[in-house]
């Protein structure tokens, strides 16, 4: 049996704090969120709330909340990433828990929702999973949910309760113009479906774009980069793409992008979800640096050298603060405060 508690963290001094409404709003991390929880609970100048995950021997779960919750405004993290399935039963478990102890309001925080790429029915016989999920959620008892990068935007659409998706944009663009690799760089989606999203990093660094062409073939997470789509020879790459698994194209893409000429290759990745394999490739690869946050604890990544996480709990901390206080959250989609910068 695995039994793992939550307890407070200190505020430090000069970090903006909760305290003038802290008596009405609790922050709880799930099993897989207690480092990111208190990461934003230093941030805010707040404690997580008192309660333990008890994992059976069996594989059944228990939870239970050690603190009065009733008439608060309770925000649960939890990323659903490296192991989805246990990660997402436990949300459903606290959604219920809250909600049945009175909690004025519950809000999912999600900073990696990896069912978020089951968005369709693309062939026979398949379920829409991230919909399925969506659903769950609601009708255990949450009333908002906020998460990051989500790998098909459209997944918004299949909450009816709010939705606040986060972008990690920010915080990477913020980190990489720090690094010696901005005089002549170039961003590279890895294919045509990410070119969207590269061309608001583009934007936001005003460098060009350039795309990969890449071709999947089934579900063995394997892709096959075939050209590259712009000018990269003599340049400096910044390759962006929300996640990998196999680390397959990323390593592809490099190899192309070398190919082409290009000079040094980073990457960026908003949810780093590599296993032992996929970090063994990008170790190898033509990438000098791979730039993560921390929307998962990822303990296989301490395994490279070539791997450096930035932290967005800031930046869900803020989002919360500005629910909790009724304030507009769309200005973080774009530019972030200061002080969430100063945190990286």
């Amino acid at each position: 049996m695995r039994v793992e508690s939550r307890c407070g963290v200190a505020a430090e001094n000069g970090v903006k704090k909760l305290n003038s409404f802290d008596s009405d709003i609790k922050i709880f991390a799930g099993s897989s969120g207690i480092p990111f929880a208190k990461k934003m609970c230093k941030y805010l100048g707040n404690s997580p709330g008192d309660s333990e995950v008890i994992t059976f021997s069996d594989g059944n779960i228990f939870l239970r909340i050690k603190e009065t919750v009733r008439n608060k405004d309770v925000y649960v993290v939890q990323p659903v990433g490296m192991n989805p399935n246990n990660e997402f039963v436990e949300i459903l478990f606290w959604m219920d828990a809250l909600k049945r102890a009175s909690a004025n309001s519950v809000t999912a925080l999600m900073p990696y929702f990896s069912y978020a790429k089951g968005d369709k029915k693309d062939e026979p016989r398949v379920s829409i999973r991230a919909r399925v999920c969506a659903e769950s959620i609601e009708l255990a008892g949450a009333d908002r949910i906020v998460v990051m990068d989500l790998h098909s935007p459209q997944v918004q659409g299949f909450f009816k309760k709010p939705v606040d998706h986060l972008m990690s944009l920010p915080i990477m663009c913020e980190y990489v113009k720090g690094l010696d690799i901005m005089d002549n760089i170039v961003v590279v989606s890895p294919d045509a479906g990410y070119a969207k999203t590269a061309r608001k990093y583009a934007d936001y660094l005003h460098v060009p774009v350039a795309i990969g062409d890449k071709e999947r073939y089934g579900h063995d997470e394997q892709a096959h980069i075939l050209t590259v789509i712009g000018d990269v020879e003599g340049k400096n790459c910044m390759i962006v793409d929300d996640f990998t698994v196999s680390g397959g194209t990323l390593v592809d893409i490099a190899e192309a992008l070398k190919r082409n000429g290009a000079k040094r290759i980073i990457a960026c990745l908003s949810h780093v979800i590599v296993r032992d394999k996929g970090v063994k490739a990008i170790e190898e690869s033509p990438i000098e640096m791979l730039i993560g946050t921390d929307s998962v604890q990822n303990p296989y990544i301490t395994k490279g050298k070539k791997f450096v996480t930035v932290s967005v709990a800031p930046l869900f901390a803020e989002a919360v603060l500005r629910i909790h206080e009724k304030e507009s959250v769309s200005p973080l989609f774009s530019k972030v405060p200061k002080k969430v910068v100063e945190e990286i």
